[in-house]
């Protein structure tokens, strides 16, 4: 309204939907267009006697596009409601730019939504996932983003849900960092031996255990340093703890680690990780023999003094 310490500022349109101009009542302004919105609030503002019915007495602008929540249900790994586009205050253009119109966040989108709800599980249909919006839906192909083609990744608004169906198959596409993916998951490691008697001392850090999407158990088993050394410990094995994507069970698979390293066709056993899982592994037969036998010694060592001082009595 050209009056900058009245009505005419920057406004945030609240959760409800709405925007409060100084002492007027809430206009509705989220759910339309800007158009809308200026004809709406020009319509209160001339009715209230606050402005003139001129043709360009009441301007609207867009400065700024905020997160919106959405629900994502279906074959990702965490479903639930979730915060789509969201920005740190130093990005936010509205806090920096000064005077400006107009915003692309392009955060705000099907695939970030999807990102924020842990990503696709391997058994994702990324073929056929739909946006729902107002008691209507549309299916979306989102596969481009997988491979490498366009995609039709809509942007998303407050309310809408997301569903993605599962095709119930492991799909390896889907094994590794996409748009659509987790770009990283957390594995639990343990790896006790004589020769590394704690976590700390094998080198298993955040670091370590934060893996990239796609790892395979033997590239775990290398970050936990379970594979290499003497030659007498090759024999060590690993076990996987892990929960199955598709119906939630929980299952252990045993490997022998150095069949594992050998074997020309170790794909076919070796299994890709997923968020979650959890990586032991076991001392070889001559760690447990040299360890049998310390005990003994130890225990042996222990009597002597024992049987010697029952004999000077």
């Amino acid at each position: 309204l050209g009056d900058s310490d009245r009505l005419s500022g920057t406004y945030v349109v609240g959760n409800d939907g709405t925007v409060r101009l100084r002492g007027m009542p809430p206009t509705r302004a989220g759910g339309g267009s800007i158009a809308a919105f200026e004809q709406a609030l020009r319509t209160r503002l001339v009715g209230a006697g606050v402005v003139r019915p001129l043709r360009n007495a009441v301007a609207v602008s867009l400065v700024e596009e905020a997160g919106v929540s959405v629900a994502v249900s279906g074959a990702v790994f965490e479903p639930n409601a979730v915060r789509a586009g969201e920005r740190t205050p130093e990005s936010r253009i509205g806090l920096k730019e000064g005077a400006v119109s107009g915003d692309a966040n392009i955060a705000r989108s099907v695939a970030t939504a999807i990102r924020a709800a842990g990503g696709v599980r391997p058994d994702a249909d990324v073929r056929r996932i739909y946006l729902i919006r107002d008691g209507a839906y549309v299916e979306l192909d989102l596969s481009g983003l997988v491979h490498g083609w366009s995609a039709n990744d809509v942007p998303i608004t407050a309310g809408d849900r997301v569903i993605v169906p599962s095709r119930s198959c492991f799909d390896a596409d889907l094994a590794r960092p996409t748009p659509l993916t987790p770009p990283g998951i957390r594995v639990y490691m343990s790896n006790l031996t004589r020769s590394a008697n704690n976590n700390a001392g094998a080198g298993i850090g955040k670091d370590t255990i934060s893996l990239p999407y796609g790892t395979r158990l033997l590239q775990a088993l290398v970050a936990a340093n379970c594979v290499g050394g003497s030659y007498m410990q090759s024999d060590r094995r690993a076990v996987l703890i892990s929960r199955n994507p598709i119906n939630q069970r929980s299952v252990v698979i045993e490997r022998d680690i150095e069949k594992l390293v050998r074997g020309a066709d170790r794909d076919a056993y070796d299994p890709f990780l997923m968020p979650g899982d959890a990586i032991a592994c076991y001392d070889s037969r001559w760690t447990n023999l040299s360890e049998a036998i310390g005990m003994v010694s130890q225990g042996v060592s222990t009597v002597t003094p024992a049987i010697l001082l029952d004999n000077a009595l």
